[in-house]
């Protein structure tokens, strides 16, 4: 069963599981699709859920993981997801792989009279469940921490109340060590037999040392085969601890100076977000939510056979936090696509609720980084056009 909800649902996975005649939730918002999609009323998605009917369920967005607490608390689902999406949760359970990582729970009212003089420097602070890089901040020293002590309350108040308290909680916040090295995101699902499937590899690219945004990613062949493996590895020992099975998952991790992969953290019962996952598809031909739902897995010697010399790119045009959006007259959606050298799909955003106008999938040479240096370094305001102007 799919779950789907705001805030983007792309054609891909509309068009898939209408194919597939998949069975999915009947809420306010896929009420939307009805002529299109197999719509399940709540009870009977429970009933199903409860004899076994149902196995697997993926969602779009966390925003369901509200109604999987309220409706299936006899599941070990609700539990598995706090287990990944709670970052404190998260860091607990891999305690006994990585001893030596520092971590420390913080509530938002203890945040102003912390003793930074107590905590290990350099830190990352972070929410304990957040989303979209919202509310995470670099500190190194005793100035950056005041000065990030007021970037943060402001930050809480702009995007109070965009997403449920089960995806973005501004309460309580997580600090802990800074992971140094190159950072990558994969999409992978534990099929029935509670092994892991890896369906794409990201490398998550950045503008400087302190940038924490989630403006560009890529994967290509190069990072496939270079990674698969190690990263398969360290999917075996989370799924050890957690026993995870027909779960899907979103996880991001960094290589540090020993070559070990450590967990940044994991998004659970969904792979990339706002369906960014359908890079795959472009890259790979791998639809992503065909193959957790039909328990496939890449046959990667000949799917990169063709794809020497070959990158694909994502490029999440988000909105500078000096921007109020609602002062925002319209995007100029033809100069965007106008710069990227070979764009595959423009996935235009609802920029008057959310932070960011545009996801733009893209295909480079691996030798070329001329579109990516551009694009991560502009404010994108060249496409902003604001009221009055």
């Amino acid at each position: 069963m799919i779950i789907i909800n705001e805030p983007f649902v792309s054609e891909l996975l509309k068009e898939t599981i209408a194919k597939m005649k998949m069975p999915v939730l009947k809420n306010n918002f896929s009420k939307q699709f009805e002529q299109n999609l197999n719509l399940i009323d709540e009870e009977k998605a429970v009933d199903k859920i409860k004899n076994g009917e149902i196995t697997n369920i993926y969602s779009n967005s966390e925003n369901c993981i509200n109604w999987i607490n309220n409706n299936l608390g006899f599941s070990e689902l609700p539990e598995k997801i706090k287990l990944f999406k709670n970052k404190y949760e998260f860091r607990k359970m891999l305690k006994p792989v990585y001893p030596d990582f520092y971590f420390k729970k913080i509530t938002i009212d203890e945040i102003e009279t912390l003793d930074i003089s107590s905590v290990k420097l350099p830190f990352i602070i972070k929410p304990a469940v957040g989303f979209f890089s919202m509310g995470i901040y670099t500190v190194t020293n005793e100035k950056e921490w005041e000065e990030t002590k007021i970037l943060l309350k402001e930050e809480l108040k702009t995007i109070k109340g965009l997403y449920p308290k089960e995806v973005m909680d501004g309460s309580v916040f997580l600090i802990e060590d800074i992971i140094e090295g190159e950072e990558f995101a994969i999409d992978a699902y534990y099929n029935e037999n509670e092994k892991p499937v890896i369906l794409n590899i990201y490398k998550h690219i950045f503008s400087s040392s302190i940038d924490v945004s989630d403006r560009a990613y890529y994967t290509s062949k190069t990072i496939v085969e270079k990674h698969h493996d190690d990263f398969l590895k360290l999917l075996d020992e989370i799924g050890d601890l957690a026993r995870l099975r027909n779960f899907p998952m979103h996880i991001e991790l960094r290589i540090n100076k020993q070559g070990k992969a450590i967990p940044i953290e994991s998004n659970p019962l969904r792979f990339a977000g706002w369906c960014m996952t359908d890079m795959a598809y472009y890259a790979y031909g791998i639809n992503p939510y065909d193959y957790f739902f039909n328990q496939k897995q890449p046959d990667w010697k000949n799917i990169l056979k063709d794809k020497v010399g070959k990158q694909y790119n994502v490029t999440v045009a988000d909105i500078s936090k000096d921007i109020k959006l609602n002062n925002i007259e319209s995007i100029n959606y033809e100069a965007f696509t106008k710069d990227f050298k070979h764009p595959l799909e423009l996935r235009k955003m609802n920029y008057k609720t959310y932070p960011v106008f545009a996801f733009m999938f893209s295909e480079t040479n691996e030798d070329d980084s001329e579109e990516f240096d551009y694009f991560l370094k502009s404010d994108l305001k060249k496409y902003i056009v604001m009221k009055g102007e």
